[in-house]
């Protein structure tokens, strides 16, 4: 990539549009270590079972955005180091792992759910693709990601 100097700052001219976005996200789900995609399959189960479970209550989203509001602030003060500045996205996954704990228990009450397993067939399916589908597509990037280059291409 070029770069141009603007007051004596360098910074990076970037391709804009989707070749840009479709290309960080391949790269960065290429690069997702383990323990990152347990949690983003975490997520992948709670959106699917949230949409099939949904319920537009406000008073259950408040009390939730109550309980993640004080449990991430717990958290977060748990965690955070003297003399060393938070980063934004931990920060915000302790404020949205209360939210989403609370909402789905709230969601899932009195449906037979089995711990966080929903009593249908379908539902279960449904999420299990999800975190499969995730689990697959991040791989699929990683593997991409280190094939060699083609034969006659510009090896980087």
């Amino acid at each position: 990539m070029q770069t141009h100097s603007d007051r004596h700052l360098t910074r990076e001219i970037r391709p804009s549009g989707r070749i840009f976005v479709t290309t960080r996200l391949f790269h960065y789900l290429a690069g997702l270590e383990g323990t990152k995609r347990i949690l983003w399959c975490y997520l992948c189960w709670y959106l699917a079972i949230t949409f099939q479970y949904f319920d537009p209550a406000p008073a259950l989203w408040v009390s939730s955005l109550g309980i993640a509001g004080l449990i991430g602030f717990a958290l977060n003060l748990a965690a955070s180091q003297k003399g060393q500045k938070s980063e934004r996205w931990i920060v915000f996954r302790l404020y949205l792992f209360p939210f989403c704990v609370s909402s789905y228990s709230a969601l899932i009450k009195g449906k037979g759910f089995f711990l966080l397993f929903p009593p249908d067939w379908k539902p279960l399916i449904i999420a299990s693709a999800a975190c499969l589908g995730f689990v697959a597509l991040s791989s699929g990037c990683r593997l991409l990601s280190r094939r060699p280059p083609a034969i006659g291409g510009n090896p980087a």
